[in-house]
């Protein structure tokens, strides 16, 4: 909801807490009910309610905060949008990836003067809020962009709508016209509150100049406590050149929030889970996005039960892979044993997982055998798609320490043996592997993926557009740990991988960073190619070029008679041709670049790829009837299962 800025607030100064980060793919962000969350330490906070029955941790010892050295004198005026950015800077942002224009121009004037921010500059504000969310995809950290009013805040859109579906911490600054002029038509004007009310977790509009350092400091609290999502802050212009001194030690202001945090987990339902587990023959973990703060937790729990683990696409990495006890992804293209998996148990755990309807397919066969339990820090997601037996709603990884706790406490729980019961899987996983037909010398999409697993050693952050290749990706990269793979889940927003795979360059700048990309999303972000180079980003590009919509060809080939409805992405009248000429475009922005149509010619030209030293692009030709597989159709179950077939056949 909106949150207009009101002057001179009057509440003692609390005790100071850390920054929650747990991640998640889910819908709207409501909180009710037991946990506190996993906090990570980057910024200091000032509030003025303190949760109950819960004490911050932190992964390491805390080290005394250093005094933050403003670049003004205590007492001196300075602009607001000197005040924005050193209160970016007390948030520990080093990074931005701002766009200007003349609403947000004093913004761009301040961060000049910042001796601690970069501006990566962006070519469409859509590239800087996607590079946001690569940033924090990537670290787990805030990311933050910046765009003038108008159409700069509107083209934020796509983005914050991505960041709330799959809950990813961005904190979105607009630039606004003047207070004045508000509602006046003028130029470049945009109600942005109004517009991004639905797909923010919470949004400002500054009316008073001495709110922006409280605002800043409750835009990052909430962006990355609770359940992550996006934060838009809109600032006038005129605010923006006010001059006032600063209050830096004013808190934050969000009792009716604070009081709807979890609390951490009750132990009779810990209890209850365990005995749950101790009476099942046939259990499954499904396990999310939320899970990916939780990776340590998650790997002990399956240490200490031998439960086998089904990952959600935003999941990936939670959980390594190449484990034995890993059955990869579930739901519409997840593996047939994943899907097996929870059609036939007698109990699911979903631990950070929304029950999303890419998962369940026809939600009253999904897990129909099966006791559910949910644990799940958004209290709007119990039960919201599919009932469950026990709900904990809370913070993944404190219900996780305090199962882990109970597991090494009970002696009769060392006894746990589902033997019999992965050995029923490990059948499946022989008869029903991952596999691809390969046509004389033509390239296979999954070898392509299935190469570059083995050359980087799995060690690659990878991220993706949106269609066929995202899927591959998703299934033929082996992902052992968390953060390395950013992919839009809920939105599907194609052009997502090449600004995100910036972000994460900037955010793990010792990584490995591979964009792979389809021809076509790549093409609707194309113009970031220039923003890579400039920075000097050593972003590898994947890609998969099939001249076509790969995914809607998929349907149409499956569903509609394989009629061709504007999928054919080439020219028309030189179909012999590769169109458009994709070496051309990282020719413009003097990135080396190279194209390859021939399998026997594939292993070469990927290991050049990532032995060049910055950015390059790999334009890799593949035919356009290959087809993800499995699938099971919208709406079906795991009975409807498809796991044969391309475009080169009729149905």
């Amino acid at each position: 909801m909106a949150a207009v800025a009101s002057p001179n607030p009057s509440i003692t100064k609390p005790p100071s807490i850390s920054h929650p980060f747990q991640q998640r793919t889910t819908l709207l962000p409501r909180f009710t009910l037991p946990i506190a969350s996993n906090p990570q330490k980057r910024h200091r906070l000032h509030i003025s309610n303190v949760l109950s029955d819960s004490k911050p941790t932190t992964s390491h010892s805390p080290l005394p905060a250093e005094p933050f050295v403003s670049r003004f004198a205590p007492d001196q005026p300075r602009k607001g949008s000197d005040v924005l950015v050193e209160a970016l800077e007390r948030e520990g942002v080093t990074d931005v990836f701002a766009y200007p224009g003349g609403a947000s121009m004093e913004i761009h004037q301040a961060l000049t003067r910042s001796s601690i921010i970069r501006n990566v500059l962006p070519r469409h504000e859509q590239g800087g809020v996607f590079a946001a969310e690569g940033y924090a995809r990537a670290s787990g950290l805030p990311g933050v962009c910046i765009a003038t009013s108008g159409p700069g805040a509107t083209n934020l859109v796509s983005g914050l709508a991505d960041a709330l579906l799959d809950s990813v911490p961005i904190v979105a600054i607009t630039g606004q016209v003047p207070r004045r002029m508000i509602g006046t038509d003028a130029f470049q004007e945009t109600p942005i509150v109004e517009v991004t009310r639905s797909i923010t977790k919470h949004n400002y509009l500054v009316l008073d100049v001495e709110d922006i350092p409280r605002i800043v400091r409750e835009a990052f609290y909430l962006a990355s406590s609770g359940r992550p999502g996006p934060v838009l802050i809109d600032v006038p212009k005129d605010i923006q050149q006010q001059l006032v001194v600063p209050k830096w030690d004013e808190p934050m202001r969000l009792p009716g929030y604070l009081s709807r945090l979890p609390k951490p987990p009750n132990d009779v339902h810990l209890e209850q889970i365990i005995r749950l587990i101790k009476e099942s023959k046939k259990p499954v973990l499904y396990t999310g996005g939320g899970c990916l703060d939780s990776s340590v937790e998650l790997r002990r729990f399956v240490e200490l039960t031998g439960i086998p683990v089904a990952s959600t696409l935003m999941g990936l990495g939670a959980y390594p892979a190449s484990d034995d006890l890993s059955l990869q992804m579930l739901g519409m293209h997840g593996t047939v044993y994943a899907n097996y998996a929870v059609d036939k148990s007698d109990l699911l755990l979903a631990f950070g997982v929304r029950f999303d309807d890419r998962v369940t397919g026809k939600l009253e066969a999904f897990a129909s055998r099966a006791k559910i339990v949910h644990i799940d820090i958004d209290s709007a997601e119990i039960g919201k798609n599919k009932q469950p037996h026990v709900s904990v709603c809370g913070d993944i990884k404190i219900a996780l320490q305090g199962l882990n706790k109970i597991l090494e406490e009970k002696s009769e729980m060392k006894n746990l043996d589902f033997s019999s019961w992965r050995k029923e899987l490990d059948e499946q996983k022989s008869t029903h592997p991952l596999t691809f037909k390969t046509f004389g010398d033509a390239i296979p999409p999954q070898y392509a993926i299935q190469v570059l697993d083995e050359l980087t050693g799995g060690n690659a952050i990878i991220s993706t557009g949106v269609g066929q290749h995202q899927m591959w990706a998703a299934q033929f990269y082996k992902y052992n740990r968390p953060r390395q793979w950013l992919t839009s889940g809920g939105l599907g927003a194609m052009g997502f991988g090449l600004p995100a795979a910036i972000g994460a360059a900037v955010a793990r700048p010792g990584a490995i960073v591979v964009d792979i990309d389809g021809d076509g999303s790549f093409m609707m972000n194309v113009q970031e190619l220039a923003t890579i180079r400039v920075e000097n980003l050593p972003v590898k590009i994947l890609l998969l070029n099939n001249q076509h919509l790969g995914m809607v060809v998929q349907w149409e080939d499956r569903f509609y008679k394989a009629n061709r409805a504007h999928t054919y992405l080439g020219n028309p009248e030189k179909e012999s041709e590769i169109f458009p000429n994709m070496l051309k475009f990282a020719e413009a922005c003097d990135i080396p670049a190279a194209r390859v149509t021939k399998i026997g010619d594939l292993r070469a030209a990927i290991q050049k790829m990532l032995d060049t030293p910055g950015p390059y692009l790999l334009d890799v030709i593949v035919p356009h009837q290959e087809h993800v597989l499995p699938m099971i159709p919208a709406g079906g179950g795991f009975m409807d299962v498809i796991t044969d077939g391309d475009g080169r056949m009729k149905y």
